[in-house]
This record gives C-alpha cells, structure tokens and sequence, in this order.
C-alpha cells in the first residue's frame, strides 16, 4: 500500500495495548471522524486492533471491541500502536512484533502513540530512525534500547514512520497528516472544530517550561536543575555544579535556600529518585541495576533513599505495581 493523495477511504488501525491511553486515543481517533464529518464523505475509516482479535481495555476500565492485527492489519494504510501504562502492559503481546515486521515490509505506514514507540522499538521497527516517545517513558527506553535515542518532540513524521508523545498531541500529529492528504485549508477546519486554535509545530516541548517545572526564573539555578535532569546516573558535585554555573558554591546553597526553599543535596537526590521511580514503574531493570543507573553507590543505599523520600522499599513498590 503507499501514501498517495488518494481521496479513497484510508484505513487506519490503532493496534490497542491494555491499559492504553484514552486521552491519547481520542486525540488520534476524533480528528479523523471530524474530517469524515467536513468531507462529507469518509475519507478515513477507524479500525480498533488487537492481536488476538478480542477487547482491550483503555486506562478508563472501557473495552474497546477490536478486530485482529494478523487478518485485519494488511488492509490498512496506517497502523498506530497504542500504548500507556508500562512494560507489563506493552510486553505481554511479544507475538505482535513479528506481524508488525511483516506488514511494515509490506509499505504500510507503522506508527506509535504515547508510550506504542516502545514497543516499534522492541520490535526492531526504530533502528536508524528518528522518532519520539512521551517524555516519561523516553529513559526507560533508553535503558533497554541504549542504540535508539528518541527526540523530545511533540511527534515526528518520518515517512513509513509516524510517533507521537501522546497526551493531546495526537491532535497536532493528526492536523499534520490530514495536511500531508487533504491541504492547509480543510485541516484548518478540522482543528477548528475542536477549539484547537494553537496547532504546535512537530517540535514544540512536551513539558512545561524549566521555570515553570521548578518555579524560579534564576539562570544560574536553572542551569544547575537542568543539569542535575540530565546527569543523575552519575552526579556532579556541587563545586562542579556552581563552576558550570558561573557563580560560587556558597551563593549556590543561597539560591537553593531562597528560591526553593531546600538544599542542593536534597533537590538532587529527589530528582534522581524520582527518575529512580519511573524506571521502577516502566523499565524491566532490576532493582539493583536501576539503583546503579540512578547514582547510588549500592542497592541497601538506594533502598533506604527510596523509602525515606516515598515511604516504601523499591521491593514494595515493585511488588505493588505487579500485582496491579
């Protein structure tokens, strides 16, 4: 199949993984039937996909009816996977890999929405190619794919490939592909029908700006948590960190105190258990290992950080997340 201008009905499947985002999921699907609305006739056909062919529930608990990717999928145009929660959710259909393999070589247009890059990823659909995954999710996989290196981008469009962070960017991502079919005009208006006035570019910010993530606007303080995001595996000390900032450590501990009301020490180490967290929740490391990839020099050290900042043992929270 290619990616003509043709004004038939394009299929677009959206292969479903449990627990998938609903936010996500509308964003990509209600563009679509706007556009059928506008046209006047279905330029786009929805197809809900699961590997089985069964229901998948979405994050609400609501099952959404699929047909099955293996029968169903080689009639599609494109294909998006559709993903949230984490790896026990996006893993558990391994046998969705080989199919997706199958219909890619096939020229059929693969895609990923929200956390769905990971599992292109896993599928070996991501190599050599640039794409995204919601932010929160970007550090797992780069800990079990340390070759791929997604962008922080709102989505990207590259050819047979299509990714996108999720949330309510689906609806900037789509505005781009019903452009890339139908113009600027009649994309215009599908985004008007939803109030969505401020189409951001495919590399617009996934978050909130720095100051106002942290709440300060101080350059010297903001250079330094931004650094401290990016360097948690292995920590600078906090002379390095003034020096990088142009200003000396002892001005450096006021700027911690006056603006934010904490310590160097302490922000740095709530900022790398807080990635520690989210590695526990979506990576498959083991609690040793993402000890280690978080800064701590041994896995009682980390474990006693962890509880004392979360008021449970990585082992717990591990145990929690499984059972749920």
């Amino acid at each position: 199949m290619n990616l003509s201008d043709s004004r038939d009905t394009q299929k677009i499947g959206f292969l479903l993984m449990p627990n998938f985002a609903l936010m996500s999921y509308a964003s990509a699907v209600e563009p679509l039937r706007a556009a059928n609305l506008i046209a006047g006739k279905d330029l786009y056909e929805v197809v809900p996909l699961s590997v089985d062919g069964g229901a998948v529930a979405n994050s609400g608990g609501i099952p959404v009816p699929c047909a099955e990717l293996a029968t169903t999928g080689p009639s599609c145009h494109t294909i998006f996977v559709c993903a949230g929660g984490g790896p026990r959710d996006w893993l558990v259909v391994d046998s969705a890999h080989g199919v997706l393999r199958r219909l890619a070589r096939q020229g059929i247009r693969i895609g990923g929405i929200s956390s769905g890059a990971y599992v292109l990823a896993a599928a070996g659909l991501l190599d050599n190619r640039d794409f995204t995954i919601h932010w929160e999710h970007a550090e797992a996989l780069r800990e079990a794919f340390p070759h791929l290196s997604p962008r922080q981008a709102r989505f990207v469009l590259a050819g047979d490939r299509v990714t996108c962070a999720g949330g309510i960017a689906p609806l900037d991502m789509m505005h781009a592909m019903i452009l890339e079919r139908m113009g600027p005009h009649f994309a215009r208006r599908v985004s008007d029908w939803y109030l969505h006035t401020m189409v951001s570019e495919p590399s617009a910010p996934q978050r909130a700006s720095a100051p106002e993530r942290f709440g300060t606007h101080h350059p010297a303080l903001l250079a330094v948590l931004e650094k401290m995001e990016t360097s948690v595996e292995q920590p600078l000390g906090r002379d390095e960190m003034a020096k990088l900032a142009g200003i000396s450590a002892r001005h450096l501990d006021r700027l911690f105190s006056d603006q934010l009301n904490s310590k160097f020490l302490d922000t740095y180490r709530n900022i790398r258990l807080d990635h520690a967290r989210r590695l526990l929740e979506q990576s498959p490391l083991s609690i040793a290992e993402i000890g280690f990839a978080t800064g701590f020099s041994s896995a009682g050290h980390f474990s006693r950080a962890f509880k004392a900042r979360f008021a449970v043992t990585p082992h717990a929270m591990r145990r929690k997340i499984s059972s749920e």
